[in-house]
């Protein structure tokens, strides 16, 4: 059996979860309601505050099957009870961030003609998620917070594209605690 497709999942006080005819299971809770399509081939079952999720054979796709519809459940329950965070740090001069609104603006560097000031890239905030801008710190802080951790994780990967970290001298963005790679510039000429 799965070791993971095995645990079952404890539903804290304020959460439920419902599983529809053609599968779909939604999860209620203070944070929002999340739903999410598990294979045919995969049963979920509540027992009052339990969930299990069951293999019907012992198939290589069943199997692994089993391990992914009883995480995706899990995270699901997870980001409507507690959220999902993720970090992005901003290193480098002249480079900051601001929230406009809805809208997160970016100024990294990027210019439209040459010779003028940083045109600011904009990323926009879907439903459902939320932006913080840590401005007065050093290095400048983003934080995407969510209930979905597949949409939290997606678009931090999308404001780290932005301008990611680069080897030489570790300017743009990246994530907390992420170690970057550096590299040696040039050597000297040698005589």
């Amino acid at each position: 059996m799965s070791r993971i497709g095995r645990m079952p999942i404890v539903l804290p006080a304020g959460v439920e979860l419902s599983v529809s005819e053609e599968n779909v299971v939604t999860v209620k809770g203070k944070l929002g309601t999340l739903s999410e399509k598990i294979s045919p081939r995969i049963t979920v079952r509540v027992d009052g505050n339990t969930v299990y999720v069951e293999r019907q054979s012992d198939e290589k796709e069943d199997r692994s099957l089993h391990g992914l519809s009883r995480t995706l459940v899990n995270n699901m329950v997870v980001g409507v009870s507690a959220g999902y965070t993720k970090v992005l740090e901003i290193i480098g001069t002249g480079y900051r961030a601001t929230m406009q609104g809805n809208n997160l603006l970016l100024f990294l560097g990027h210019s439209l003609v040459k010779g003028q000031p940083q045109a600011a890239l904009t990323v926009a905030q879907p439903a459902g998620i939320t932006f913080e801008v840590a401005e007065k710190v050093v290095p400048i802080t983003i934080t995407v917070k969510g209930a979905s951790k597949q949409e939290v994780g997606q678009i931090a990967a999308v404001i780290r594209g932005k301008r990611p970290p680069e080897p030489y001298h570790g300017k743009g963005i990246r994530y907390a605690g992420e170690n970057v790679r550096r590299k040696t510039g040039k050597a000297g000429k040698s005589k």
